[in-house]
């Protein structure tokens, strides 16, 4: 009975030990970015959620964070911003015309605030390229201070809301309005006309009157020479 006992006992122990060093279980990943509530949290950023959220952009900004290493950079304009704009221009804009707005407000890129310093302008914006009639923005930066002209408004980074090396927020303090919502596109130049062919074969109009001149010949010398035939027949015969 002892010896079973002490049997157990050492079974017991070796399995405590047995459990202590089994590695733990790895982390899982980190959960996703709630870019929402992010925005929530820093305060003032309602009108741009709401954006965000109809205009079906937060499932893309969410997605490239999780399926691309080059993260994303936003501009948030804050509530007081969008109050201070033209009254009626953001209803005057189509959906489309929202979607790209807000889309005005992110870089496919990741940029810190040093990171901007020797940044190539133009940028891209995730709304489309860096011609004039796309949505080009230009970045400039004056000791700390960063601001951006888009061709229609000027604005400044205030703060910044979030960073992680993926993912930079900063607000802004003006709406980021496109230039090609405002300013037409130059009209396209005139077509040039286009010339008649001329016929092959056809014959030149300069041409026609020496044609029918040459012809007009043959019966007047005709009509002389037969005149003066009969005149000197008429002549001998009255010899």
């Amino acid at each position: 009975m002892k010896t079973m006992l002490l049997l157990l006992f050492f079974l017991f122990f070796q399995c405590i030990g047995i459990f202590a060093q089994a590695p733990a279980p790895a982390p899982g990943p980190p959960p996703p970015l709630n870019v929402t509530k992010i925005l929530d949290k820093a305060g003032q950023c309602s009108t741009f959620i709401r954006l965000l959220q109809n205009t079906q952009q937060l499932n893309e900004i969410t997605s490239q964070l999780n399926n691309s290493n080059n993260g994303i950079t936003m501009f948030v304009p804050t509530d007081n911003a969008f109050l201070s704009m033209k009254a009626g221009t953001l209803n005057s804009f189509t959906d489309q015309q929202k979607a790209e707005l807000i889309q005005f407000h992110i870089l496919p890129t990741y940029y810190s605030l040093t990171q901007f310093q020797t940044a190539s302008n133009p940028l891209r914006t995730q709304a489309g390229g860096t011609s004039n009639r796309e949505f080009p923005i230009n970045i400039t930066t004056t000791g700390s201070s960063v601001n951006i002209t888009t061709g229609i408004v000027n604005a400044s980074v205030s703060s910044t809301i979030y960073t992680d090396n993926q993912l930079a927020i900063y607000q802004v303090d003006q709406v980021l309005l496109p230039l090609k919502f405002f300013v037409p596109p130059a009209p396209p130049p005139a077509p040039t006309p286009i010339k008649p062919k001329k016929k092959a074969g056809s014959a030149d109009s300069s041409s026609e009157p020496a044609v029918s001149s040459g012809t007009s010949l043959v019966p007047n010398m005709i009509y002389k020479t037969g005149l003066l035939f009969f005149f000197s027949a008429v002549f001998s015969w009255s010899l």
